[in-house]
């Protein structure tokens, strides 16, 4: 049987809590229209992952303390910020299953909420000369607006490489789990050594979390994004990727242009998951999934036993065994 979140997080359960009491202390403003959408933030939580590798990481590597409370918040904040931007830039109405704040209080306010939340974390990190994960956090940043870009210089032709697929996914989603990972053993005042081998471990977990994610494009049920989103947004995965590599040139062609012409029409995206299935791009991207998944597993384990490694343990096997 799959273990729920809940469960995993059971060492840490206590911290969660008061984790969360501290995150709504440090998203208070002064004018009423912020806290209002603040409010409605915090009531929209998703699963808190990130959060759960910070303190996690720092149980493994040391102990948890008031600097865990703050990595985790400015990361937590950090990718709210994102969120919120993403949603602007993909003109999208919901999140999680909620209205989007620029759904509800439009693109201007939206952006200024997504700019408020990132300096908020950037204070928080400066009145507590926590400037080690500002270092951290702010390459984090730079990789995700880099990853973004090159997946969108690249999404024009439809020429994404297996390799640049990598870049892409290494920067935009790998690379803030590594943050969580790097700052949650930094907190804990863990040797450069193991924050290192924390940061590492941390890339790994996110290269198999985002393959996992798009191979939730190819299911056959509701998986909390739209079936084929990827393929209608021209965006060029691990599966998709493979399968054009193995088909002829005539094959790659055709693919490609019911991909730029028919990105909308359910019919031929259906085609396109069919042509997926039968070149074998599911296995081929399940195959690398689980490469990474293990190479994280063997990191994690030169650390010593702990039940706070057991727990990120079974959070690395929940990200590639999710179904949403």
């Amino acid at each position: 049987m799959a273990l729920k979140l809940s469960e995993i997080q059971a060492p840490i359960a206590n911290e969660m809590t008061e984790f969360e009491q501290k995150f709504r202390s440090f998203m208070k403003s002064k004018v009423f229209l912020l806290d209002q959408i603040m409010s409605y933030i915090v009531k929209r939580k998703g699963k808190q992952m990130r959060p759960m590798f910070v303190f996690l990481a720092a149980g493994v590597t040391g102990e948890i303390s008031d600097r865990t409370y703050r990595g985790a918040s400015l990361i937590e904040l950090l990718h709210t910020a994102t969120l919120v931007h993403d949603d602007v830039v993909d003109d999208s109405n919901y999140r999680r299953g909620f209205f989007s704040i620029n759904a509800l209080w439009k693109n201007k306010i939206a952006v200024l909420v997504g700019d408020y939340l990132l300096s908020r974390g950037l204070l928080l990190s400066v009145d507590n000369e926590d400037f080690d994960f500002l270092k951290i956090v702010s390459r984090a940043v730079r990789e995700m607006s880099e990853g973004e870009l090159l997946q969108m210089a690249k999404a024009r032709n439809l020429d994404i490489t297996e390799d640049i697929y990598y870049d892409v996914i290494r920067q935009k989603t790998a690379s803030l789990i590594a943050s969580c990972c790097a700052v949650g053993a930094t907190a804990s005042n863990a040797s450069q050594e193991d924050i290192d081998k924390m940061r590492e471990f941390g890339l790994k977990v996110g290269m198999a979390f985002q393959i996992k994610d798009d191979l939730f494009d190819y299911g056959t049920e509701e998986v909390g994004k739209p079936l084929g989103i990827d393929i209608k947004e021209q965006k060029m995965t691990l599966p998709l990727i493979f399968s054009l590599q193995k088909a002829s040139s005539g094959t790659r062609r055709k693919i490609i242009r019911t991909i730029k012409s028919n990105g909308d029409h359910s019919k031929k995206v259906n085609e396109v998951v069919g042509f997926v299935r039968a070149s074998g791009g599911i296995e081929y991207a399940q195959s690398v999934m689980n490469q990474y998944y293990q190479e994280a597993k063997e990191i994690l384990e030169t650390f010593e036993p702990s039940v706070y490694r057991d727990s990120l343990s079974q959070l690395v096997t929940y990200t590639i065994e999710r179904s949403k």
